[in-house]
Protein backbone atom coordinates (compact mmCIF):
# COMPACT_ATOMS: atom_id res chain seq x y z
CA UNK A 1 0.00 0.00 0.00
CA UNK A 2 2.87 2.38 0.81
CA UNK A 3 4.51 1.89 -2.42
CA UNK A 4 1.76 2.16 -4.19
CA UNK A 5 0.99 5.47 -2.69
CA UNK A 6 4.78 6.75 -3.58
CA UNK A 7 4.53 5.71 -7.37
CA UNK A 8 0.64 7.73 -7.70
CA UNK A 9 1.41 10.35 -10.09
CA UNK A 10 -2.00 11.93 -9.99
CA UNK A 11 -1.62 14.25 -7.38
CA UNK A 12 -0.25 18.46 -8.25
CA UNK A 13 1.97 19.21 -10.43
CA UNK A 14 5.10 21.60 -9.62
CA UNK A 15 3.59 24.12 -12.08
CA UNK A 16 -0.09 23.54 -9.93
CA UNK A 17 1.73 24.33 -6.40
CA UNK A 18 3.44 27.44 -7.76
CA UNK A 19 0.06 28.90 -8.67
CA UNK A 20 -1.55 27.39 -5.35
CA UNK A 21 1.64 29.27 -3.58
CA UNK A 22 0.89 32.36 -5.42
CA UNK A 23 -2.84 32.26 -4.30
CA UNK A 24 -1.85 32.01 -0.50
CA UNK A 25 1.01 34.20 -1.00
CA UNK A 26 -1.47 37.14 -2.37
CA UNK A 27 -4.04 36.26 0.21
CA UNK A 28 -1.25 37.05 3.02
CA UNK A 29 -0.60 40.32 1.67
CA UNK A 30 -3.73 41.63 1.76
CA UNK A 31 -4.57 40.39 5.00
CA UNK A 32 -1.74 41.91 6.55
CA UNK A 33 -2.12 45.02 4.33
CA UNK A 34 -5.61 45.30 5.51
CA UNK A 35 -4.87 44.37 9.38
CA UNK A 36 -1.99 47.03 9.23
CA UNK A 37 -4.28 50.05 8.32
CA UNK A 38 -6.86 48.92 10.94
CA UNK A 39 -4.26 48.79 13.51
CA UNK A 40 -2.87 52.14 12.44
CA UNK A 41 -6.23 53.65 12.88
CA UNK A 42 -6.76 52.25 16.04
CA UNK A 43 -3.17 53.37 17.56
CA UNK A 44 -3.51 57.00 15.94
CA UNK A 45 -7.54 57.12 18.43
CA UNK A 46 -5.63 55.66 21.41
CA UNK A 47 -3.09 58.67 20.99
CA UNK A 48 -5.64 61.17 20.45
CA UNK A 49 -7.41 59.64 23.82
CA UNK A 50 -4.42 59.74 25.74
CA UNK A 51 -3.21 63.35 24.53
CA UNK A 52 -6.54 65.83 23.70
Amino acid sequence: MIKNFLRDETGLELSEYAVAAALVAIAVVAAFTLLGKNIGVKIDELAKTINP
